[in-house]
């Protein structure tokens, strides 16, 4: 029988596994990425998430492939390559699941929206940490385009606070705008980098500050800051499925270079367990 994955958790992890800090080679990033999703936590596992510079290297890796390769395309530098990054991904065997494209320095919220006019494919915005976060998730509103928050980075400074993620959820919500965070979320709870000292959020708390934006129902600033296993637990496994629906409607995915990481947490804290006869 096939393991169906709770709806918690269905397909919150985007594969992201050739950006840092895993920096997997791309062959062994898609050969990885083909076994998570012949396992049985297949359904945890969203697109592989491939740089738009890297296509060239994509179509050698994957010549002769006979099914398509679920991917997500990022451009960091903004919507200008957009339509030769769309030709070429019409010449791989890919699914193009959504891009993910980030807003120049000085490019507005209007500009933006108007470079996307024509774009099919769902599309992730970085919003940027400045004066634009309200006014472009209010110009996404109702274009059936969505957000990208970063959570973290290569430096400390990276990393919103509770405050600003929170305000950043909020805004998101209250524009009807759904999201995916990228970066910094290397593990399910809050914690502090052992290696690094940065104060990292936890894809579960982010989960729970989601569900209570849209509800009106606990402080989304402290469920971003809990550290307890036990106490977001609880809370995650008390929502009504209606509540969890919503909650996944608006925060959609996370990119973790580990796919392994994320599940195996999952299980230590009792959300997830293989079927018999798995590990």
């Amino acid at each position: 029988m096939t393991y169906r994955m709770p709806v918690l958790f269905a397909g919150l992890c985007d594969d992201a596994a050739v950006f840092p800090p895993g920096l997997a080679p791309l062959p062994d990033a898609v050969a990885a990425h083909d076994e998570y999703v012949s396992s049985w936590y297949a359904g945890l596992v969203g697109p592989l998430v491939v740089a738009a510079t890297a296509l060239g290297e994509l179509a050698e890796v994957l010549a002769g492939r006979d099914s398509p390769l679920p991917v997500v395309v990022t451009l960091p530098g903004g919507p200008a390559l957009l339509d030769g990054v769309l030709e070429a991904v019409a010449d791989l065997p890919v699914e193009l699941e959504a891009l993910e494209i980030a807003v120049p320095a000085g490019m507005g919220p209007d500009e933006v929206v108007a470079a996307l006019s024509g774009v099919t494919a769902p599309v992730f915005v970085e919003v940027p940490r400045d004066e634009r976060r309200v006014p472009l998730l209010n110009a996404l509103a109702g274009t059936g385009h969505r957000a990208k928050f970063r959570t973290g980075g290569v430096r400390a400074d990276l990393y919103p606070d509770e405050a600003e993620l929170a305000a950043a959820v909020r805004a998101a919500v209250g524009a009807g705008v759904p999201f995916k965070a990228t970066a910094g979320l290397h593990h399910a709870l809050r914690n502090t980098d052992p290696a690094t000292g940065f104060e990292q959020h936890g894809f579960l708390n982010l989960l729970l500050a989601t569900d209570a934006v849209l509800h009106s129902d606990g402080d989304p600033e402290a469920l971003l800051a809990e550290r307890d296993g036990a106490v977001v637990a609880a809370r995650l496994t008390g929502l009504s499925a209606d509540r969890v629906a919503a909650a996944r409607a608006g925060f959609t995915s996370f990119g973790t270079c580990s796919i392994t990481d994320p599940l195996n947490e999952l299980a230590a804290l009792g959300l997830l367990e293989a079927p018999r006869g798995e590990a």
